[in-house]
């Protein structure tokens, strides 16, 4: 089944799908740049880790290296005068842990030397939110000093959007594409949530002509693998924070849908 939307679907943003999102779409991204490239070009995948903090009592664990069982109860006291060893009362406090945030991207290297040619993002909510946002935006800073062309695909309505000299023109979704030749500038593309996703360019090395790349193909093909269509819980408001108007073109959207089933 398709998306009742003609391009983003905003309903993916929910946290509870959006990360598989991330992986699947990424994937197939990869998947048709590689179709198009030439033979001295390779597509892959890397990925980010980021660490955020959470409370232990969160996660999911697995089994322990030991286990202690309590058969009975017993009241711990305080050690007493002329008592051989004193027993303290704990006082409980939660765990702070640093939990590991996994984030693909695709990397295009040219070959035989394997040099790095141009970095693919997704941004995801780590990338947009504080305290991630610093760390992607060091990496970012750091590519931005390289001749390594640096591509950045915004699909979230929601965070904030990747600094720029110059407020970014109007519209819901981005497509940035700073080549390593061409900096500071930097080509963005916009388009709103009821546009279809664009076809983009993906740039080379000259004199090498870019690759057109459709985001359109790619997200159906997320989706429909993704089995998203019964998954997602189109019955109900988006998680992300939607305008009056927008509210109301989503409900006809779905109710439409919802019609043709």
């Amino acid at each position: 089944m398709t998306s009742p939307f003609p391009g983003m679907d905003p309903y993916l943003e929910d946290p509870a799908f959006w990360p598989e999102f991330h992986h699947k779409f990424i994937n197939y991204w990869q998947e048709q740049i590689a179709e198009l490239l030439p033979d001295h070009y390779e597509a892959r995948l890397d990925e980010n880790i980021y660490l955020v903090e959470g409370l232990l009592e969160t996660r999911r664990l697995t089994g322990p290296d030991m286990a202690v069982y309590r058969t009975g109860r017993r009241k711990a006291t305080a050690g007493k005068r002329g008592a051989g060893t004193a027993t303290l009362a704990p006082v409980s406090i939660p765990l702070m842990i640093l939990e590991e945030h996994r984030q693909g991207f695709v990397k295009l290297l040219h070959r035989p030397s394997r040099k790095v040619v141009a970095v693919l993002e997704l941004l995801s909510p780590a990338n947009k939110n504080e305290p991630n946002r610093r760390d992607y935006l060091a990496k970012r800073n750091s590519l931005l000093g390289q001749n390594v062309h640096v591509v950045e695909l915004d699909l979230l309505l929601k965070g904030q959007r990747v600094p720029l000299a110059e407020p970014l023109p109007d519209g819901d979704y981005f497509y940035l594409a700073s080549r390593g030749d061409q900096r500071p500038q930097c080509e963005v593309y916009a388009w709103n949530l009821a546009d279809a996703l664009p076809t983009v360019p993906v740039p080379l090395l000259a004199p090498d002509a870019d690759l057109a790349c459709d985001l359109a193909a790619v997200f159906t093909t997320t989706y429909e693998r993704g089995r998203y269509a019964k998954a997602l819980e189109y019955r109900k408001a988006p998680h992300v924070p939607l305008s009056a108007p927008y509210k109301q073109w989503v409900r006809r959207q779905v109710r439409a849908a919802q019609r043709r089933e």
